[in-house]
């Protein structure tokens, strides 16, 4: 009787073991499941994946459209869409709570005045002026000087945008006085008005002159009388996509953004 009494005990034991065996494959499963989705949100570069949306200077309207092709493609299952405005009106935009991922401006000091609304931010491009001239330049703009010529249509950027900031700056170091036909809320605003044959001239950024190539003309300005543009750039603090956010700003100083700003006429930080 206990040969008999141990024997059933092993069967009984075998049977349960049998039991556990699919349970424990169907838990692995679980557990794998698990792990997949917790990944679910990654690329393969380890980056969240994210639609992110970011607000741009106004002058980095192509080549940050080149450039987020290019992000996209190396970061599947992110999607970057821009939002291109004066710098002035992206601070208006972050201050009122704008629901956005980073930000890129045309000057420090308007990202300087948004600190408490940015992480820390990066300068990822430099850019200079230049005299944009109907196609032609008939008028015979060759040097700034020139602008203060009363008989010609000048066009600048209004003084709280980051180019008309600049404009002013280099005008005033050489004491020129010009008398704007108009001033205009951002850089693309002031090349519209030449292309159009609306003004005879206007100060704008290189890199704006040389979208306009066949349409308008661009005059040097000399170093010396020139002023550098710095483009910084920093995640927002309401972002609800910091970690992918955060990668996309980083990569604006890799070889391959800064060779796609640099081929637009950029210059490196």
């Amino acid at each position: 009787m206990p040969y008999a009494f141990n024997g059933r005990r092993t069967a009984a034991a075998m049977l349960t073991a049998a039991l556990l065996v699919p349970l424990a494959a169907c838990g692995s499963g679980d557990d794998s499941k698990k792990e997949s989705g917790a990944n679910a949100g990654r690329s393969a570069t380890g980056a969240s994946k994210a639609n992110l949306t970011v607000l741009a200077a106004s002058s980095l309207t192509n080549v940050f459209k080149t450039a987020g092709a290019g992000y996209e493609k190396s970061h599947p299952g992110t999607k970057v869409k821009f939002s291109f405005a004066g710098s002035q009106e992206l601070a208006a935009q972050v201050k009122q709570g704008a629901p956005a991922d980073a930000l890129v401006t045309a000057d420090t000091k308007t990202m300087d005045g948004l600190k408490s609304d940015t992480n820390a931010a990066t300068v990822i491009a430099r850019n200079r002026l230049v005299i944009a001239t109907v196609e032609g330049n008939p008028k015979k703009v060759d040097d700034l000087k020139d602008l203060a010529d009363t008989k010609l249509k000048v066009v600048l950027a209004a003084p709280e945008v980051p180019v008309g900031r600049y404009s002013k700056k280099i005008l005033d170091a050489q004491k020129i006085v010009v008398k704007p036909v108009s001033q205009e809320p951002n850089v693309r605003a002031v090349l519209s008005k030449v292309e159009l044959g609306e003004a005879d001239a206007g100060l704008v950024y290189k890199t704006d002159a040389a979208t306009a190539t066949g349409k308008v003309d661009a005059v040097e300005i000399p170093d010396a009388q020139n002023a550098i543009a710095e483009y910084p750039a920093a995640t927002l603090k309401v972002s609800k996509n910091s970690e992918a956010a955060a990668a996309f700003v980083a990569w604006l100083s890799t070889p391959e953004a800064q060779k796609i700003l640099q081929d637009a006429g950029f210059q490196q930080p």
